[in-house]
């Protein structure tokens, strides 16, 4: 069995001087990096303190979610013969908080809105399971990841969309 290794690297860069000496004193801004990657700057959901302009921990985790299922797509429309011209997905995900502040996701769904040029459209909506069968991420989450996709069949004429 293969084994894959990942190294991330998270900075905190939120001490205004004062450290953690209390709930207000201190941002919640961090830097994620891993080798020689442009830097991403994170900080905590508005919620909870954080910087908006920041990506937090929950979205990461949802655009993982997203990001995985959408590669594993990519890949098998091409060994499907399945010509993939455009892919959005709009996902979302939903936490719940306890009373003690602690959490976990109850779910996310992937909308992914995709147009082939070429390929069965029946095809091109069952790979979307098998992404999701193949998902790393997915695979390694305990609450329910749904897939609600979207085919859009691009017409040779000028480019036109069918449903």
């Amino acid at each position: 069995m293969k084994q894959h290794h990942y190294n991330v690297t998270i900075k905190w860069t939120g001490n205004d001087g004062y450290g953690t000496r209390d709930y207000r004193s201190y941002r919640r801004d961090h830097v994620i990096s891993a080798g020689l990657k442009p830097e991403v700057p994170g900080s905590s959901d508005p919620a909870f303190r954080g910087d908006p302009e920041r990506y937090n921990p929950e979205e990461l985790l949802v655009a993982s979610l997203s990001a995985c299922h959408m590669l594993w797509y990519l890949h098998l429309c091409a060994t499907h013969e399945i010509v993939l011209t455009d892919y959005h997905d709009e996902a979302r995900g939903t936490m719940r908080e306890h009373e003690n502040g602690a959490g976990e996701f109850t779910h996310v769904v992937l909308r992914p809105k995709v147009t082939i040029s070429s390929g069965d459209h029946d095809k091109a909506i069952a790979l979307h399971h098998e992404a999701h069968q193949m998902c790393f991420i997915a695979n390694s989450v305990k609450f329910p990841v749904e897939v609600e996709p979207e085919v859009r069949v691009e017409s040779p004429v000028a480019g036109r969309l069918s449903s």
